[in-house]
């Protein structure tokens, strides 16, 4: 007997994509790691910039997985690569918990997990809502990759009441444990490619149905847009000077403050602000991607965290600090959604997984090494300083690049697919 659940209105995809982006590979290895930082180094006696390069080793394998997850994503859909990898990354994350006196165990155990984390992560969920908006693609995808915000505010909460009551290895557990029982059901429920079938056994066979998905929609190839597109590398530069940035000092926030006497529940309120204005930046951006010429508004967006640099500078908790979070938050919460927005727009649908896996390696990448650079200035120096400077440099250079992007290659009028087309139905067996 079979059952069918019909979800008929493409919004579902946005509520699917947003739960799944809740626990996605930032809000739960990044945008924790301020809480862990502490608790594990004092558990085995470690340096910051020795639990730093964790992070960064995990998202060095993860922007390199990346680099290979968009072909996949392209040619297979999405659910066939996004569910089994979300269950193995769930069970990763909570290994991290079996970290034994070692540091080497601890960076193979963040490696592993961001490898496979490379798949729970804003590229499959932004080309399914690619492929379903064109007239509202901004706020569609505002609004999905506010998940990550959303993740970003709750995650840390969480992981700093498991640790507090069960200590940081149970709380690894149960990081891994949300992320399963929330991500998996809603890619399998909601998240889907409007030009796959309802179900994959109607085809005739595999690579028919991957053949479809790789050429029944308008767009540049992805050796074009290698080799013939500088405007391809404006925007990578950009990514990945804003991620370094602005990553980089949300993870150190925690420990930024409370090394100036701030406790650690309201340096963790200050990383939860940040994420909620993260959240806010996501839908702001996304609202006026669709309004504006799109470089001109990430420009902007990309020059925001300059002025949170300035309130950290200031060496003041309080209100100082809450404004210094908001800035960080709006500034970074653009990112994404504008790297996506502008793939499409620039390059098209056609090879939009393997393109924008490029964008999101190095965006990987910077968020990794980010901290690093962070952990390493404050052990040579004691303090943040040096650090803050040079990513206040690459802000601005970020922010010309993206504006020089010139006309749009694709625009809204270009993408013939209708507006009010429902996805597929949704079968349960």
């Amino acid at each position: 007997m079979r059952l069918r659940c019909t979800f008929t209105n493409r919004w579902w995809v946005v509520f699917g994509s947003t739960l799944g982006l809740l626990v996605g590979s930032g809000p739960i290895l990044l945008f924790t790691f301020g809480v862990f930082l502490k608790p594990v180094t004092a558990a085995f006696g470690w340096n910051r910039g020795t639990v730093g390069s964790a992070l960064a080793v995990s998202h060095t394998l993860g922007a390199i997985a990346t680099l290979f997850v968009g072909k996949l994503i392209d040619r297979w859909g999405i659910r066939r690569v996004t569910l089994p990898f979300i269950a193995v990354f769930s069970l990763t994350v909570a290994a991290i918990s079996r970290t034994p006196a070692n540091p080497t165990i601890f960076l193979l155990f963040y490696a592993v997990s961001g490898l496979v984390g490379s798949v729970q992560a804003p590229l499959p969920y932004a080309k399914a809502i690619s492929a379903w908006f064109d007239a509202r693609r901004g706020l569609a995808l505002g609004i999905a990759m506010a998940g990550v915000g959303l993740g970003g505010a709750l995650m840390p909460q969480l992981a700093r009441f498991l640790i507090a009551v069960f200590g940081w290895r149970d709380a690894y557990v149960g990081l891994g444990l949300v992320t399963f029982a929330v991500a998996f059901p809603a890619v399998a429920l909601f998240v889907r490619e409007p030009y796959m079938p309802a179900d994959s056994r109607d085809l005739p066979d595999a690579n028919a149905g991957a053949d479809r998905i790789a050429t029944n929609l308008p767009g540049s190839s992805a050796g074009e847009v290698l080799t013939g597109s500088f405007k391809f590398w404006f925007i990578l530069a950009a990514v990945f000077l804003v991620a370094t940035s602005v990553n980089g000092i949300i993870a150190h926030i925690v420990p930024l403050l409370t090394d100036r006497g701030v406790s650690d529940e309201f340096a963790t309120l200050v990383l939860t602000v940040s994420s909620l204005a993260l959240i806010a930046g996501m839908i702001l951006s996304g609202y006026l991607l669709d309004r504006f010429f799109a470089p001109y508004v990430a420009a902007w967006f990309f020059l925001l965290p300059l002025a949170g640099i300035a309130f950290l500078g200031a060496d003041s908790g309080g209100a100082v600090s809450l404004l210094a979070a908001v800035c960080l938050g709006l500034g970074i919460g653009s990112e994404l959604n504008v790297a996506a927005f502008l793939v499409g727009r620039y390059f098209g649908l056609r090879t939009f997984g393997e393109i924008y896996g490029y964008l999101t390696a190095v965006f990987l990448f910077g968020s990794g090494l980010g901290p690093w650079v962070m952990g390493a200035c404050f052990d040579r120096t004691g303090s943040y300083n040096l650090a803050l400077a040079g990513f206040s440099l690459a802000l601005v250079v970020a922010s010309f690049l993206i504006s020089r992007l010139g006309v749009y290659a694709y625009p809204e009028s270009s993408v013939g697919r209708q507006q009010d087309s429902p996805p597929a139905a949704v079968g349960i067996e």
